[in-house]
């Protein structure tokens, strides 16, 4: 077998794990990509060129980490897994832009990361196929330590990626898809069946693409208190706003007090959580800082 056959065919994929004798571990979330067109889209979505940098999270095996640095003029991968550490660097080994670290994103320093790895770009995406139970802490990470990104494209479960999505008013949208979409702009690259992974999961992907902005949409007074605000708004989806920053804001406070602030910031207070736009959410959080209600 070539050594230069795409390492995403299933029959490399194959060999490569069986020529290492890998298992797949349940508790990391491996599902290893074996479909070439879905590897294109991800990597089309990212908007890379040789003169920007990728970093990939989780790798795998190299599939989509060989793809990324046939566009990339840079790219640094992240393994969290020591056993595919040695896989990585042979099956890479004809990519002189890649740089391979064994560790857990979740505890590397990403700003001394990127001083080190991509000094010399003009821009870097996240690109990666990402482990199902740890997606949220990840792309929350990326996005609340302000890193100099201009795309996250991930592969990632399909009720999450509709989530991050949603607008107001739909049954998806919540507090998640207000996080996202302060910090970015998310749009749906693709669905993905199950079947183009090995082994393959038991939900649905899908690929999407946050748009990192350089400022976000609102003007909040306090973004901690803004998304203390948001979540509690959300804590139980069936109560009204009232009710819900009652339990959280006001449990010594008259609930005639409560109905001024949000009279003030314009909001009805028999409305639901999820009928509120972000702007109407950074208006209310405005509202009870400036009220000094914490």
């Amino acid at each position: 077998m070539s050594r230069f056959e795409d390492i995403s065919t299933p029959r490399r994929t194959k060999e490569i794990i069986s020529r290492h004798g890998f298992s797949f571990k349940k508790s990391l979330g491996q599902n290893f990509l074996i479909d070439q067109n879905i590897l294109y889209k991800i990597v089309e979505a990212a908007g890379l060129d040789e003169d920007k940098g990728a970093l990939e999270i989780g790798p795998g095996i190299g599939a989509l980490t060989e793809k990324l640095a046939q566009t990339a003029g840079t790219v640094t991968a992240i393994e969290i897994d020591q056993r595919l550490i040695p896989i990585l660097r042979e099956v890479l080994e004809p990519y002189e832009n890649v740089k391979v670290h064994h560790g857990d994103v979740l505890k590397v320093d990403l700003h001394e990361l990127f001083q080190q790895d991509f000094g010399g770009v003009s821009k870097v995406s996240v690109v990666a196929n990402l482990p199902y139970y740890v997606t949220t802490p990840i792309l929350m990470k990326l996005l609340e330590e302000k890193l100099p990104l201009e795309n996250i494209v991930v592969m990632i479960q399909k009720e999450v990626a509709e989530r991050m999505a949603a607008a107001p008013g739909s049954k998806d949208y919540g507090s998640l898809s207000i996080a996202v979409q302060y910090y970015s702009e998310p749009k749906l690259v693709c669905i993905v069946p199950h079947t183009v992974f090995i082994p393959q999961p038991n939900v649905a992907s899908a690929v999407i693409r946050l748009a990192v902005r350089e400022e976000p949409p609102v003007s909040v007074e306090d973004e901690g208190f803004f998304f203390e605000v948001v979540q509690a708004s959300f804590a139980q989806r069936r109560k009204t706003i009232a009710n819900n920053l009652k339990s959280r804001f006001f449990a010594g406070e008259g609930r005639e007090r409560l109905e001024q602030l949000l009279q003030e910031a314009g909001i009805v207070p028999s409305r639901r959580g999820e009928t509120l736009s972000i702007e109407e959410y950074a208006k209310l959080s405005n509202v009870l800082y400036n009220a000094d209600i914490r």
